[in-house]
This record gives structure tokens, sequence and C-alpha cells, in this order.
């Protein structure tokens, strides 16, 4: 009996360590996801700003013992101009993205992000950086009579597209989806970025994926089979992104952007890359 009592004592004991210990990281976590996201003072003081980008031609990539993107040259523009250490983290998530800002993990978004309401109500968008647009990626007609060729906006009634997890393209394709009387169906794709998925439409995997026109532009060359003439929707703004609670980073941001958009050096960045100065 007094074996018993003993053993069910030790197991209280061992439940409520657990449970402890269980509280504890609940705490913690709970203290690490509400840490606010810093702002300039606290970027300088630290000497390290935080970036997120894609990975892509346009963002951010790696070329053997090089780093280089549009968004990772104007970034470390950007940390060199404030005697600031960069670091970039690429994530193709856009949801992840969010949350790593809302966090602290990183002080801001730079990547072609396009400037709609929707996202003006959760963010701080940045002045304009670059003009891109929406296009279609699909295969071109090798036969002359192929029924999958997509030669307008029309034509995409009733086909499914395929888009990279979060873009903000999704919001484009339900507004044209509204403006042409009939469904476009969309697939959300976790696992690829755009380049990817345009890779993907070459092979013939996929008949049909929506991304940036400059992404698009930078593949073409090398997947002469795919066409990306149709336009999804107009030529729009593209920005960078800070937490609401960073109205001081994004004041510095801007000041310089201002300044830095009519150097030679970003029209050099951009024709390097391919993308319209805005």
């Amino acid at each position: 009996m007094k074996k018993h009592r003993k053993f069910i004592l030790a197991t209280i004991i061992v439940l409520c360590l657990i449970a402890y210990a269980f509280y504890r990281t609940d705490d913690h976590t709970r203290h690490v996801s509400s840490q606010p996201s810093k702002d300039y003072p606290q970027i300088a003081a630290e000497g390290i700003v935080r970036a997120v980008t894609e990975y892509n031609y346009t963002s951010y990539y790696v070329d053997g013992d090089t780093m280089a993107g549009f968004h990772y040259e104007l970034m470390q523009a950007f940390a060199q101009s404030h005697g600031l250490k960069s670091k970039i983290s690429a994530e193709m998530t856009f949801d992840k993205q969010l949350e790593g800002l809302a966090s602290g993990k990183y002080d801001l978004i730079a990547h072609g992000i396009l400037a709609t309401s929707e996202l003006k109500d959760s963010l701080l968008l940045t002045i304009p950086i670059v003009l891109n647009r929406q296009v279609l990626v699909q295969r071109k007609d090798t036969t002359g009579n192929d029924s999958l060729l997509i030669k307008s906006q029309l034509g995409l009634a009733g086909k499914t597209v395929h888009v990279v997890k979060d873009s903000p393209s999704i919001l484009r394709i339900h507004n044209l989806s509204n403006e042409i009387g009939d469904t476009i169906y969309i697939k959300e794709i976790e696992r690829y970025g755009a380049e990817q998925l345009i890779a993907l439409v070459a092979h013939g995997d996929i008949d049909y994926a929506v991304c940036d026109e400059s992404v698009a532009s930078s593949m073409a060359d090398s997947l002469p089979q795919i066409d990306i003439s149709t336009a999804i929707g107009f030529t729009q703004f593209h920005a960078w992104a800070v937490s609401k609670q960073s109205p001081v980073l994004l004041d510095s941001l801007n000041c310089w952007l201002e300044k830095y958009k009519q150097s030679r050096e970003y029209k050099k960045l951009c024709r390097k890359y391919g993308l319209q100065p805005s």
C-alpha cells in the first residue's frame, strides 16, 4: 500500500514538472513572438539592418561565391550609406515574411511589393522603387493550332493558374475574374518560387503561371519555349515595406530613396536587371 502511495506521489510530481516545463516554454514563446519591431534608432544602435527578400534573379541570388540581385544590391547601398551592416534572408512565402516582420526577426521586407490599398492598411510602404506588372507565363504555340495558348485575358476563363503561395498577384487575378465574368482557378504553390514555376511551365509540368514580368523576362532567354506576352494587369508601383511600428525607419528609407533614385547608380542598377525605373 505504501509503495502504491509513493508511486502515485512520484507520478504527480513528474506530471507537475512536465506541466511547468510546458508553461515555461509557452511563456517564452509568447515573449519572443510579442517582441516589438525595431525602429531606426534601435537598428542604428545595433549597427545591423535585417531584411527579408525573395530568392530569384530580381531580388537576391547566389552565383558561385557572389551574391547579387536588384533588391540585394539596393539594400547594400542603403546600409553602406548609413554605416550599417546588412543581414539579408530569403523567404519565398509572403505570410512568413510578414510574421518575421511582426515578431522583430526582420526590420523590413526588401523586394518588389505591389503597393495596394489592402497592404497599406497593415504595413508602411516606401515610395515607389520600380515599376512592374504581372504576366501570364505559358508555352509558345509550336504547331500553329495549340488550344492551350491564351492570347488575351478573356482566355483565362475556366483555366487554372499557378502562383507562389500568398503572392500579391492573387488579388489581381480575383479582380480579373470579376472583370471577365468567369472563374479563374488559382493554385497556390508553397514549395517553389516564381522561377521554379516558370521552369515547370517550360517543361510541361503545368500549363500556366503568373509572376512579375521582371522575373519572367530574366528567364525568357534561357527558356525560349515560354510566352510572357499576355499581361494580367497594368504596370504598377512596387515598393519595400516596414512594420507600422517603424515610422522612423520608413522616413530614413524614403529620404535615401528620393536621393538615390536621381543617381546614375540607380539607373544603372535598373538596366542591369531589366527593371523599369519608377
